[in-house]
C-alpha cells in the first residue's frame, strides 16, 4: 500500500481522541490536513475508514482494522530508528520533546543549553502540550519523549509500553494575597518591578493548614485534570470543599489573581518564578508533592538519542539518577 507514517498516525490518533479536532490538536495540523490524511489513506486502500454520525466521525471496520495494524507499523518504524541510531559513532539525529508550560519556561532551556555543548549532532523539536496530554502523545508516537507531571493522590494511569523516570519533587506551598493570613507569612513574594524577593520578615508563625482557607475563595484550575483533582483531595483530606472562585488553568494568571486579592492557591518554587508576584507564600502543615517526570516509550531507553536527552534531564535538574523506575502500571506517588 502507498501510505504515509503521517497518515497512518492520522488514524491512529483518530481511534485515541474521537475527533478530527483532537487530532489536529495533538498532532500540530489543521483539522483540514487532517482530513486530508485520512482521505489520502482512503485513496491508498481503496476503502472507506470513516463514516459521518451527527457531527462526528466513527471508524468502519475496515478502518479500525487499519488503525490497529497501522500502530503495529508505526512501533516496528520508531524501533528501526532506534536500531539505525545504534550503529552510529556518534549521538546524533532529532528528537520531538513534549512538555508542558512551565518546563518550556524553567526547564527546558537549560537542557538545550547542556545538549548543545555536549551532543551538537542532536537536534530537539520541542512542543508545548497540555500536560495531561503528554503520556498519550508519547504513547502515540507524536513526540518521542515528554516532561510530565504526576501526583500521590491521583496518579495518572499508565501505559504498559511507556517508562516514567522521576526527575525532581516539589513541596507545594499556599499562595495568598499579601496580608490576608496576618502573622503567618514565610516569604513575602515581589512585585513585577520590585526585583528581589524581601525575605526580612520571618516572624510568627510558619505553617498553615489548608483546612485554615475554608471561608476563602480558591483559583484552580478544572477537576477534570489531575492537578485540580489532587487539590480538590487534599482540600477534602483536610475537611473542607474548596470555594473555587476563578477556574484557572494558566500558572501566571493564577499568580495575578492571588496577587489582585480574589483568591488562593498552592504553588511551588518553579510555579513561582513564572510570574514575579506580590504576595504572601505560606508553607503547608499538609505534605503536597508534585513529581516531575520524563516519559518515553520502553523500547526507546537504549536508543543513544533518547539516552542521552535524559542524562541531560537527569543533570540540568540536579538530580541523580533516580532511585526507583517505574515501568507500565506500576504505582507512582509523584504529581
Amino acid at each position: 500500500m502507498d501510505w504515509t507514517s503521517a497518515q497512518l498516525r492520522s488514524l491512529v490518533e483518530l481511534t485515541r481522541r474521537g475527533t478530527i479536532t483532537a487530532v489536529a490538536d495533538a498532532l500540530g495540523y489543521t483539522p483540514g490536513g487532517v482530513s486530508q490524511q485520512i482521505t489520502a489513506l482512503e485513496r491508498a486502500t481503496g476503502m472507506r475508514l470513516l463514516r459521518r454520525v451527527g457531527r462526528r466521525v466513527e471508524l468502519t471496520d475496515a478502518g479500525a482494522t487499519l488503525a490497529l495494524h497501522a500502530e503495529r507499523i508505526l512501533t516496528t518504524e520508531a524501533e528501526a530508528v532506534e536500531a539505525l541510531e545504534r550503529t552510529r559513532n556518534e549521538i546524533s539525529g532529532t528528537l520531538r520533546v513534549g512538555l508542558f508550560a512551565t518546563a518550556a519556561a524553567e526547564l527546558l532551556p537549560p537542557a538545550l543549553r547542556q545538549v548543545r555543548e555536549r551532543h551538537p549532532g542532536v537536534t530537539v523539536r520541542s512542543r508545548d502540550m497540555d500536560v495531561d496530554e503528554v503520556y498519550d502523545a508519547v504513547a502515540g508516537g507524536t513526540v518521542d519523549l515528554a516532561l510530565g507531571l504526576d501526583y500521590p493522590d491521583v496518579p495518572i494511569p499508565r501505559d504498559p509500553s511507556l517508562r516514567v523516570m522521576e526527575l525532581s519533587r516539589e513541596r507545594f506551598s499556599l499562595a495568598v494575597p499579601t496580608g490576608a493570613m496576618p502573622g503567618r507569612a514565610d516569604t513575602s513574594r515581589p512585585s513585577r518591578t520590585s526585583g528581589a524577593s524581601d525575605t526580612s520578615d520571618r516572624s510568627g508563625p510558619r505553617k498553615v493548614s489548608l483546612a485554615d482557607t475554608r471561608e476563602l475563595g480558591w483559583i484552580l484550575p478544572s477537576v477534570r485534570s489531575y492537578y485540580g483533582r489532587a487539590v480538590l483531595t487534599a482540600c477534602r483530606r483536610a475537611g473542607f470543599e474548596p470555594q473555587v472562585a476563578h477556574e484557572v488553568t494558566d500558572t501566571a494568571a493564577t499568580l495575578a489573581l492571588v496577587e489582585a486579592g480574589v483568591g488562593v492557591s498552592v504553588v511551588t518554587d518553579l510555579m513561582l518564578r513564572l510570574r514575579p508576584s506580590r504576595l504572601d507564600v505560606l508553607e503547608l502543615s499538609e505534605t503536597m508533592e508534585r513529581h516531575i517526570v520524563v516519559v518515553f516509550r520502553s523500547f526507546a531507553e537504549h536508543r543513544p538519542t533518547v539516552a542521552a536527552l535524559v542524562d541531560v534531564l537527569r543533570t540540568s535538574t540536579g538530580r541523580r539518577p533516580p532511585r526507583r523506575e517505574h515501568h507500565g502500571t506500576d504505582k507512582l506517588a509523584t504529581r
